[in-house]
């Protein structure tokens, strides 16, 4: 989907006077910090805000949404830049308010094994402060996101199977409303029936609803054993099996993600690592240490009936950061394979038992394709992502991989999944929404306008308003 900065009038000087009064050297409108928040990972060309604020407290927000709304001046949310779908481009132009500097931790509660932090707390840092706690923050999306940009975008990562997403993970919000209300979503039980679900209704708004500015997460202890192991695999297929028969026959996999024989390429390249360039599972099991020892030996014997090889086991702690580190690094390691590009990244979520054949038909698409590409991804929730390495200047190359992606987002809603496990929609699937959930968009729409009449928060983002 190609996409155009929306032409506005400059910001009215009276406008930039009311924000250099108010938040004073936090104001900048240099070229270099406009490029930098108006700007993506991926392919999508940079669409620059007029303005930059960092906010450090809920108060600044709130005098920040009530200055743009009397103004009518449209204001995008912005906290690590990590997203993939052009989620934190400014489409309309206006102000991005950064949430980076609101790294407060508001509260732990250890005894109820929730927290509460400010929306720029980054997620290693959470894990850094409650580690002598015995406690552990499990979403892990890859990057060192924010935790609010981590919520507005229903992210989850590679701990999903055991710990589920953000979804299950955000027990109440601190929100800022396009009239400038502040509110409290919810209180830390961890059920309630009182009215409607406010808290999901922002998990994975991007910004759109509202400005999430403080989050109340759910916790876990950390596990007493922790095993990492690596396997290959003959065939793409004995992986893809292994990974769901694990799943059907109940073994609680921590951790599992897949990568094809050119991401394992390039993953070896990137961080120097001597694998088999085979399609390959990354494994790891929490527990007690006979509950891992049989979960790991279950998995190893349908691993060996699936055509895997020999596990390479990583137990100590230092050995475990270098092979997560690695599959962090897979996107970057992607977009390498050849000098001067840049990475296009999308992604589809299925049923698992539709898994196999869904990313076998990708792969056979990626093999018949000119550009550079890779499948990795979340397998044991039917989520996994193709990152193309591409040419920027050659129209032939993005029109083949929109058509890829087409085929490839088809694919997944004809097997009754989701044209995104964890991107979101931003400016890059706003089609493929209306395809996978027809009517129910216009209900979203509906609840945009109630909400935000005058288009103002994050416009141009999930659907046309």
């Amino acid at each position: 989907m190609h996409v155009e900065q929306i032409e506005r009038a400059p910001l009215d000087p009276a406008f930039v006077t009311a924000l250099q009064q108010r938040f004073g050297t936090a104001v900048h409108m240099s070229d270099a910090m406009r490029l930098h928040h108006g700007s993506s990972e991926a392919h999508f060309a940079p669409m620059l805000p007029d303005a930059v604020v960092f906010a450090r407290s809920t108060e600044e927000v709130v005098d920040l949404v009530r200055l743009c709304a009397a103004a009518k001046v449209p204001i995008v949310p912005f906290g690590a830049g990590t997203s993939i779908e052009g989620n934190t481009l400014a489409v309309h132009g206006g102000v991005s308010v950064d949430l980076s500097e609101m790294t407060q931790i508001v509260s732990i509660n250890a005894e109820d094994f929730d927290c509460t932090v400010q929306a720029g707390v980054r997620r290693e840092q959470l894990n850094e402060h409650i580690r002598d706690l015995g406690l552990f923050f499990p979403i892990d999306p890859g990057a060192n996101a924010t935790i609010g940009g981590m919520a507005a975008t229903r992210a989850s990562g590679t701990n999903a199977v055991r710990y589920g997403t953000m979804r299950e993970a955000v027990l109440s919000l601190r929100v800022v409303t396009p009239d400038g209300r502040e509110i409290r979503t919810s209180r830390r039980a961890r059920k309630s029936a009182a009215g409607y679900d406010l808290t999901r209704l922002f998990v994975g708004s991007e910004g759109t609803l509202g400005i999430i500015t403080e989050v109340t997460l759910r916790l876990h202890g950390i596990p007493e054993a922790i095993s990492s192991a690596v396997c290959s695999f003959q065939t793409l297929n004995g992986a893809v099996d292994t990974v769901v028969q694990a799943i059907q026959i109940g073994v609680p996999l921590a951790r599992v993600e897949i990568l094809d024989d050119m991401q394992i390429k390039a993953v070896n390249a990137w961080s120097k690592l001597d694998y088999p360039e085979l399609t390959t599972l990354f494994f790891e099991f929490h527990g007690s240490p006979s509950y891992v020892d049989e979960q790991a030996e279950t998995v190893r014997e349908l691993a060996a009936a699936n055509g895997g090889g020999d596990f390479r086991w990583s137990n100590l702690p230092e050995e475990r950061s270098k092979l997560w580190k690695a599959r962090h690094e897979a996107y970057y390691a992607a977009v390498n394979l050849r000098p001067g590009a840049v990475g296009w990244a999308t992604d589809v979520c299925v049923p698992i038992s539709r898994l196999a054949q869904c990313i076998g038909e990708t792969k056979a698409d990626l093999q018949a394709s000119s550009v550079p590409a890779t499948i990795l991804g979340h397998v044991g929730d039917g989520n996994f992502h193709v990152v193309f390495s591409i040419d920027p200047e050659s129209e032939a190359e993005l029109a083949e991989v929109s058509a890829i992606n087409a085929r490839m987002v088809e694919r997944a809603l004809a097997m009754d999944g989701t044209c995104t496990g964890e991107h979101g929609i931003g400016i890059g699937k706003q089609d493929w929404l209306v395809a996978e959930l027809g009517d129910a968009v216009e209900l979203m729409r509906t609840l945009k306008h109630a909400l935000d009449p005058d288009n103002l928060f994050n416009p141009g983002k999930i659907f046309a308003f």
